[in-house]
């Protein structure tokens, strides 16, 4: 029988990388390297001698999905322990690992990481074989499939065995974004792979359309440079910096408008190296690209500058600066002589509980001074280069393993996707830990998995007491690593989805900020804020256009439904009179 098994030296957990190895056949491949110390891999743990023949090397070879950090921080320090261990990507990939570490110069191509093609079967070692597809997320970025054919086949052509495949997703993406098409579902449909190691950053989370997200930022980014404010976006050096300096360069909010925006210098290296790999980039964007230049352009309005020093942030006009999400803020509060607002992507956090890196909870005292001032607001913002829950299914049900390996994500997300009904009836579900081998028998026929131990469900009681409604469910509930998160004000928001009422956890910031919008704004006037429909900065109005959507609290629209108060109305007549005026649209939508 051939063994297949999967033991990870990191899953994606938390600040973890992504590190694992898997066995196919005689074979020992590593899939990614976003170890910080790769010392778990220079005391490897399966002791068998390796095709090259030294029982200390950890894998016979090693293919990185992409070149985020999380993926491949630790592949030059793999290589310069270990020399004769061969290292393979995309093309493009290899073109931008260097940017993962300082000290290489990241206009010259690496020699140690070779390149292999897309879509080309490539025979590694004897029965071996790998193929590269696209996966969306980022440029370069890979979905690699192993084929395994065992030694009797490959030499006989014999119909009676068979070859063993795995798909390892790496990060993926369905929806195109601004600079990397998406992954295609028709490249995969058909591969039936026997295992499918995938990840599953957002669980079974359902987001709007990925260009929904990108007009709820930008919307938001606009009215706070209406109000005079400059904005602050820390990002990481590749991936989402340039995504988003191509939105604020195309979005009809900003073109044409005298707006600087500023390009930390760190942001602005992964500028330059998607300058570097612009033929491999999509074909829009490069027809953009002959037109005018992709990223660095002071004649078009916005104005994109590289950001050199602090002193030219100093301006009577408000302005956006892309910065790296790991640099001193302090140093912006100082330059900047006018109100700002943070805008921090939306960040997963472990088990209710916030990430050491969290830079929300790791303000220094000096940002604390400035928020206490009124100087400086934060916010989020999710502008997903993950599949959300529906996209996750939508993959493996084209798929059809027998076998799904969920990596990268909160092991409680991941656990949400085990317990799937349409998954646990169809698929042998895995959610590995660290350091535990994950062995993958494939049979000819399919074995109901095991229900996961995992409780996501309870069920409660519901008590109608005159005008109030009491919903009572068990205290098992509370021992769930999310309900502090959501438990964190006593205060719920329930919703229709359909024929199911979802609740929602109020935090402490989202009350703070609707209690703010509530004293800025004249309780007298018709503002979304005022509208029964109004909540959590959304609205709710189902005969509204923007029901669902993010809504200003100081916007109107003809359906508004005043809360149970007092509220007096400009005078009807002069309402007909300027019926415009009600018909404002304040939320442009593409």
């Amino acid at each position: 029988m051939v063994e297949l098994e999967c033991l990870p030296f990191s899953a994606g957990h938390g600040d973890e990388g992504v590190c694992l190895l898997v066995r196919i056949g005689p074979y020992r491949v590593l899939l990614d390297c976003g170890l910080e110390d790769i010392s778990r891999l220079q005391q490897a743990g399966i002791a068998s001698q390796t095709i090259l023949g030294d029982i200390h090397i950890p894998a016979d070879l090693v293919l990185c999905s992409h070149a985020h950090s999380d993926h491949a921080q630790g592949l030059l320090a793999l290589h310069q322990a270990f020399p004769q261990l061969p290292i393979y990507a995309s093309e493009v990939t290899t073109q931008l690992l260097p940017l993962n570490w300082p000290e290489l110069d990241p206009t010259e191509p690496i020699s140690w990481c070779q390149a292999l093609s897309w879509r080309l079967p490539v025979e590694l070692y004897p029965g071996l074989s790998v193929q590269l597809l696209p996966a969306g997320h980022l440029p370069g970025a890979a979905a690699c499939l192993l084929t395994y054919t065992p030694a009797q086949l490959h030499q006989s052509g014999s119909a009676e065995a068979r070859p063993y495949t795995l798909l390892y997703t790496g990060d993926f993406f369905l929806s195109n974004a601004r600079l990397v098409e998406g992954l295609h579902l028709e490249e995969f449909r058909g591969l039936a792979p026997d295992i499918l190691i995938t990840e599953g950053t957002f669980g079974t989370a359902r987001h709007p359309h990925r260009r929904s997200q990108e007009n709820q930022l930008a919307e938001r980014i606009h009215h706070a440079l209406d109000q005079g404010v400059s904005v602050i976006l820390p990002v990481p050096a590749l991936g989402l910096g340039q995504e988003l300096l191509m939105l604020l360069r195309s979005h009809h909010y900003f073109t044409g408008k005298d707006i600087n925006v500023w390009v930390d210098p760190t942001i602005a290296a992964g500028c330059d190296a998607y300058l570097r790999i612009l033929s491999n980039l999509p074909s829009n964007v490069q027809n953009f690209a002959r037109h005018q230049p992709l990223f660095w352009d002071e004649r078009v309005r916005p104005r994109v500058r590289r950001l050199q020093s602090q002193q030219q942030l100093v301006s009577q006009s408000p302005c956006i600066i892309l910065a790296d999400r790991q640099a001193d803020l302090r140093e912006y509060c100082h330059a900047l002589h006018r109100p700002w607002l943070l805008l921090f992507p939306q960040r997963i956090r472990q088990g209710g509980a916030t990430r050491h890196d969290d830079p929300m909870a790791n303000l220094t005292q000096s940002l604390q001074a400035q928020i206490q001032a009124d100087r400086l607001s934060i916010e989020t913002y999710l502008l997903a280069q993950h599949c959300d829950g529906p996209g996750t299914t939508q993959l493996i049900h084209n798929l059809r393993p027998q076998h799904v390996v969920f990596v990268h994500g909160s092991p409680t997300y991941l656990a949400d996707l085990t317990s799937l009904d349409e998954l646990n009836n169809r698929y042998h579900l895995h959610c590995p830990t660290v350091g535990s081998v994950v062995e993958l028998p494939i049979g000819e026929t399919f074995l109901q998995p095991a229900a996961p131990e995992t409780e996501t469900s309870y069920e409660g009681e519901l008590i109608e007491l005159g005008t109030t409604v009491t919903i009572t469910l068990p205290d098992m509930i509370a021992t769930d690593p999310r309900f502090p998160s959501f438990a964190d004000t006593g205060l719920v928001e329930a919703r229709w989805q359909g024929e199911e009422l979802v609740l929602r956890g109020i935090s402490q910031r989202e009350l703070l900020l609707s209690r703010v919008d509530a004293v800025a704004l004249d309780p007298d006037l018709r503002h979304c804020a005022n509208c029964q429909y109004y909540r959590g900065q959304r609205c709710w109005n189902p005969a509204s256009s923007l029901v669902g959507f993010k809504v200003a609290p100081e916007g109107y629209c003809p359906v508004f439904e005043p809360v149970h108060r007092q509220i007096t109305y400009p005078d009807v007549a002069e309402q007909d009179a300027h019926p415009e005026a009600l018909l404002e649209d304040y939320s442009k939508l593409d």
